[in-house]
């Protein structure tokens, strides 16, 4: 209460996740409605972790239902990745997985973070057997044109007509 704590301020550590969330207010919403909002937050997540050059291996789902209880899904992937395709995946089968709890109670905030998070310096090579691989080149192109252009230059057909939601400044990693 007095704001005293015998513990040491611990500086230079670098965040253990990198997440967004983003508030939909009450009532009903239609499944593409949820889809639009979850991609967007992907985006978002994906483009901070490979500006701050990290990958994760850990997507979490976070959920706030109109009763204001909330659920937490999460699925830990094979590798680290900071590839939006392999992320937004994840995060769409999580949300198929409690699609009926949230028909049934709706949902008023969605959020995704991505924990377990490496450096990209130090990262173990593998073959490119996986097609995600030879699309990582497609991030890299989507964020130049962001930085450039703005992060609503380039979009996904998908979100067309949907509205981004509001954005916060970040501090950085």
């Amino acid at each position: 209460a007095l704001g005293h704590d015998p513990r040491r301020v611990r500086v230079g550590r670098r965040r253990g996740s990198i997440g967004a969330q983003r508030a939909l207010g009450r009532g009903p919403h239609r499944a593409e409605q949820l889809s639009a909002a979850v991609t967007t937050l992907v985006e978002r997540v994906t483009r901070r972790m490979r500006t701050a050059r990290r990958i994760g291996r850990t997507v979490t789902l976070r959920l706030r239902f109109d009763d204001f209880s909330r659920a937490t899904r999460s699925r830990t992937l094979p590798r680290p990745t900071a590839h939006t395709a392999t992320i937004l995946d994840a995060t769409r089968g999580l949300v198929a997985g409690v699609w009926p709890t949230i028909a049934q109670r709706g949902l008023t905030l969605v959020g995704v973070a991505v924990s377990n998070l490496e450096n990209t310096r130090f990262v173990q090579l593998e073959l490119p057997f996986d097609p995600a691989h030879r699309e990582a080149g497609l991030d890299a192109v989507l964020d130049a044109v962001a930085d450039r252009y703005g992060s609503r230059a380039v979009m996904r057909a998908s979100l067309l007509g949907h509205r981004p939601g509001l954005t916060v400044p970040l501090l950085p990693d």
